[in-house]
């Protein structure tokens, strides 16, 4: 239960006067990175999902290029899960940026994103994400109750997760898999369908970073879903294992 790489010691030093201060210390490219996520998502963007432009997200975490030491703070692991989810910036409440780390050949369960948006950047390893229809979609008829996409700001509603009705148990369809490897970007959100995550690797850690926003899952938890049936269960997810580089 140990971040990835030890964090600096933390020798206590005494706060410089603001005339002593100079110029602001430069940002880190990872750092960097976190300002202008929040710069996209404004003061409003972000607490109401049809407000984001995706494309823009994607632009700005594909021009990140990964390094290690910027970001290994946030990076904490731990072998006796699956995967864990450290908090990195709540993004003023539009949003949860986390670092989450792989366990070697574990998978995250098939879930929902819980209407909202998520962009996911590979920081090191690969990730192999399978993507699945909706329970009550079928081969046959695959948009058969999903919402109708729009090409810049694509809805993340779906009548699967909005509807009170029990749906009759069906087998997930497997619609595509991809495995992305170390820089690599993806977006996913409930109209693209169901997904999961999985490390394919049996000996090495991998590390992604994930943008959700509006931070819906983390205040109201998400949907999991069996497979073999369609089975879905509530499911919080409340619980970060550190927060803003501190274990919990």
């Amino acid at each position: 239960m140990a971040s990835i790489i030890s964090t600096p010691d933390a020798t206590k030093r005494r706060p410089l006067h603001d005339s002593a201060r100079g110029s602001p210390e430069r940002l880190d490219g990872f750092h960097a990175l976190i300002k202008d996520i929040n710069t996209i998502l404004g003061p409003c963007n972000g607490i109401d999902s049809q407000g984001v432009d995706v494309e823009e997200l994607k632009a700005a975490m594909q021009a990140y290029a990964s390094n290690e030491d910027e970001w290994a703070k946030y990076a904490f692991e731990d072998q006796s899960r699956a995967y864990t989810r450290n908090l990195v910036d709540r993004g003023n409440g539009k949003s949860n940026l986390l670092i989450l780390v792989w366990t070697p050949g574990k998978a995250s369960p098939i879930h929902d994103h819980a209407n909202a948006h998520c962009v996911m950047k590979i920081l090191r390893g690969r990730l192999t994400e399978t993507i699945y229809g909706w329970p009550c979609q079928s081969a046959t008829n695959p948009s058969e109750c999903a919402t109708a996409p729009s090409s810049l700001y694509p809805s993340t509603n779906h009548t699967c997760s909005l509807s009170t009705t029990v749906l009759e148990p069906a087998a997930l369809n497997v619609r595509r898999e991809t495995t992305y490897t170390k820089e690599g970007v993806t977006y996913m959100s409930d109209q693209l369908g169901l997904h999961r995550i999985r490390n394919p690797c049996e000996r090495e850690v991998a590390v992604s970073l994930h943008l959700y926003t509006p931070p819906n899952a983390a205040k109201h938890g998400c949907h999991i879903f069996d497979e073999s049936t369609g089975k879905k269960s509530h499911v919080q997810q409340c619980h970060f294992y550190s927060e803003l580089g501190v274990k919990l």
